[in-house]
């Protein structure tokens, strides 16, 4: 795991441990632990992390590499990336949404292409396998954002909607004034 929050985040949970919830408790009960197994390596300084990208480029040994960095925009994911991109032994596994013009999304377009994506400013020809599954993006759908809107009193003067793809951000647009005809709601730009 090469990812300093993933790292604290699962540090946190640990020490939350008689808070989970049953199916957790019936894991841990089984002899089975959820945020931990043999072979979890935790990468926390950047020069581990620099010495990681390098042996995996250069060994060619297996190894499943967790580092996030949301839509492969900066962060350590990069630095594999840049490393291991090129080759068609490896595989890339996105876990969530990739907005369009991101480096992820860009990925997940032409990767199956034979395309290439720019990462700092340099192009990376992909010739790893792309894969992608849904279902385990951290943001909200829309009508999860409607309910969140439905439930704030009084209702707000004004909504800027900042983040997503143009169609799904007018189509929330529209649901949110039909629902607060007195609310502004903004596309920003």
């Amino acid at each position: 795991m090469d990812s300093p929050l993933a790292a604290n985040f699962t540090a946190l949970y640990r020490k939350l441990k008689p808070f989970w919830n049953a199916e957790a408790q019936a894991l841990l009960a089984s002899g089975r632990h959820p945020l931990s197994f043999e072979q979890l390596t935790v990468v926390d300084s950047h020069r581990d992390h620099l010495n990681a990208v390098g042996y995996l480029a250069r060994s060619h040994r297996p190894c499943v590499v967790l580092a996030g960095s949301g839509m492969c925009a900066g962060g350590r994911v990069v630095n594999y990336l840049k490393a291991l991109l090129n080759e068609a032994r490896n595989d890339i596994l996105f876990v969530g949404y990739q907005a369009e013009g991101t480096p992820g999304r860009a990925i997940l377009d032409y990767g199956s292409k034979g395309g290439w994506v720019a990462l700092d400013g340099e192009r990376y020809h992909i010739k790893a396998r792309v894969h992608q599954v849904s279902g385990y993006s951290a943001h909200a759908g829309q009508q999860d954002l409607l309910d969140f809107v439905a439930g704030i009193v009084p209702p707000p003067g004004e909504i800027r909607l900042i983040h997503g793809e143009e169609k799904a951000k007018a189509a929330l647009k529209q649901k949110l004034e039909a629902m607060l005809p007195a609310t502004r709601v903004v596309i920003a730009r």
